[in-house]
């Protein structure tokens, strides 16, 4: 793993150096092939307050690089918080690699099979019921049955096969449609 130090307005201490070289190491334990870090650390001027800002550019072998800028009032508290977020990010792209499972075709196609089975079984079991909303009935029924319920209207087939509304008008009255 190759790091680059690079200072802007500002020079690198060796305590500073070896703050980010520390903090860097972190980064290799969790396996994944890192060719090169490059570190940028700037101050910047903003509403009259220094703020250091710190940018780590890591690149891995057959993958994205990843970018993470960091400012702070405090240099070594902006290091720490980019290291942080550095090793969120790692973590995730390692995550996504051992807990990714490619499958092949092989296991693609028995369980097709198995889907296709469960179907063939599942039709076997299909029953079908006649239910009572679809048998006719006789109006004066239907008018007993919405007296005594609380229902505003009923949906109902005549001895006809015709779909019919029976409801309750503001009056008092019942309306058949």
């Amino acid at each position: 793993m190759n790091i680059s130090l690079t200072g802007r307005h500002l020079e690198l201490t060796e305590p500073i150096k070896a703050h980010i070289n520390t903090s860097i190491e972190t980064l290799s334990k969790y396996k994944m092939d890192i060719i090169a870090v490059n570190v940028v650390v700037s101050t910047q001027t903003k509403k009259g307050k220094e703020h250091s800002v710190v940018e780590f550019v890591i690149n891995l072998a057959h993958k994205n690089s990843v970018v993470i800028k960091q400012s702070d009032g405090d240099l070594y508290a902006a290091v720490d918080l980019a290291i942080a977020r550095a090793q969120k990010a790692l973590r995730r792209i390692h995550d996504k690699e051992v807990t990714h499972r490619q499958t092949g075709i092989n296991e693609m196609k028995s369980e097709n099979v198995d889907v296709k089975a469960q179907a063939v079984a599942n039709e076997d079991e299909i029953i079908p019921v006649e239910l009572d909303l679809y048998k006719p009935r006789e109006v004066e029924d239907v008018l007993n049955d919405l007296k005594d319920s609380g229902k505003m209207f009923e949906i109902f087939l005549d001895n006809e096969d015709k779909t019919r509304v029976l409801y309750k008008r503001n009056d008092g009255k019942f309306g058949l449609y």
